[in-house]
């Protein structure tokens, strides 16, 4: 399962990358203008729509895989085994049980200051 998610994972970064770099290659809606009094679009490698429609295109299929990616990890990261109890649980059962704590070992929980304590309160 590790394997997978590492997978996907990487899977999503890269099409996230790939969606930024398309985008930023694209040209806007004001460009049109440009072509239309002689830019030089028309002798690109794509022809003057060609382009538009190729790197539309590839966005729009990056996006899909970018999105089931999306859903795939969410769906990864809520299916995990969950441990129970809370983090306190876990710092208890971590913590060593043979005296060596240092509030053990300052006499705060001793059955003498208990007595010594109790002396304390007024009547």
């Amino acid at each position: 399962m590790s394997y997978l998610f590492s997978i996907i994972l990487f899977v999503h970064v890269v099409s996230a990358l790939g969606i930024i770099g398309l985008v930023l290659v694209q040209h806007g809606k004001g460009a049109d203008m440009g072509a239309a009094f002689g830019s030089g679009a028309s002798g690109s490698l794509f022809g003057a729509t060609g382009s538009a429609n190729f790197l539309s295109r590839t966005t729009a299929v990056l996006a899909v895989v970018f999105f089931l990616t999306s859903l795939s990890l969410a769906y990864f990261a809520s299916n995990k085994a969950k441990t129970p109890g809370g983090v306190m649980q876990e710092a208890a059962q971590s913590m060593p049980a043979s005296g060596s704590s240092s509030l053990v070992g300052e006499g705060v929980g001793s059955p003498a200051d208990s007595d010594s304590k109790t002396k304390d309160i007024p009547k």
